[in-house]
């Protein structure tokens, strides 16, 4: 089993410069950055220092993944995000965890003593609002399903269709926005009944760079595709 990390950034030095030191190479076959086009010396540290680079051409998180695609080596995919957000040291965690037979493993900011240092009022509120909205409609059993910080085999993304246009164009047009598949992943996973296990990961404050999270229009977006889903996708 080959394992990809693939990391999304976007001008994200300062974040990069603390965490990507904590990263061993031997921990994964491939590590890939997917940059939303940095300005702010992103790619060229990372360029220098040995990462494979790839600059999405179309905006948003989940075209970043689709252009990807091509260039995934690994049987599993890690997302992570290199902002601070995601502690390093528990990749390998996740990687032992999905070696256990499990489609998809998720590091949940709220699972088993675990906590988020980056939530406000507004975030925590939305991400248990979400979650439960997940697990009630779509029979999940997450305590965290909004994260990017999770592994799964990367066979899944074609099984569910998170590579097709059609699963986010109708909610990206409602609410003017571009949307990222982690939620969609979630829910879906969850109606196929995939394999998932969860491991505890606190969520410590960003490093620097600006918070890219669009409360209102992604929230809108995301809630849409919850309902969607009960009709639209089998």
């Amino acid at each position: 089993m080959k394992f990809t990390l693939l990391i999304p950034t976007l001008n994200e030095i300062d974040g990069m410069k603390i965490i990507m030191p904590r990263i061993k190479m031997d921990w994964c076959d491939q590590i890939l950055i997917l940059d939303g086009g940095s300005t702010d010396g992103t790619i060229e540290y990372s360029q220098e220092h040995g990462y494979e680079v790839y600059v999405q051409k179309q905006k948003g998180f989940r075209h970043a993944y689709v252009e990807a695609l091509p260039l995934i080596k690994g049987d599993v995919i890690i997302t992570f995000s290199p902002d601070g957000n995601s502690i390093p040291e528990l990749i390998p965690n996740l990687i032992n965890k999905i070696k256990e037979g499990y489609d998809m493993v998720i590091t949940s900011r709220y699972f088993d003593g675990a906590n988020s240092e980056d939530d406000d009022i507004i975030t925590a509120f939305g991400n248990w609002l979400f979650t439960k909205t997940i697990n009630v409609l779509h029979g999940g059993n997450y305590t965290d399903a909004l994260v990017i910080f999770r592994a799964y085999k990367t066979q899944i993304i074609y099984d569910l269709d998170l590579d097709k246009d059609k699963s986010y164009t109708t909610a990206e047009r409602l609410f003017n926005t571009h949307i990222s598949w982690e939620p969609l992943l979630s829910v879906r996973a969850a109606k196929r009944k995939l394999k998932i296990a969860e491991i505890p990961g606190d969520e410590p404050p960003r490093i620097g760079g600006k918070r890219k999270l669009k409360v209102l229009k992604w929230g809108a977006a995301y809630y849409f595709q919850f309902i969607r889903e009960l009709f639209f996708w089998k």
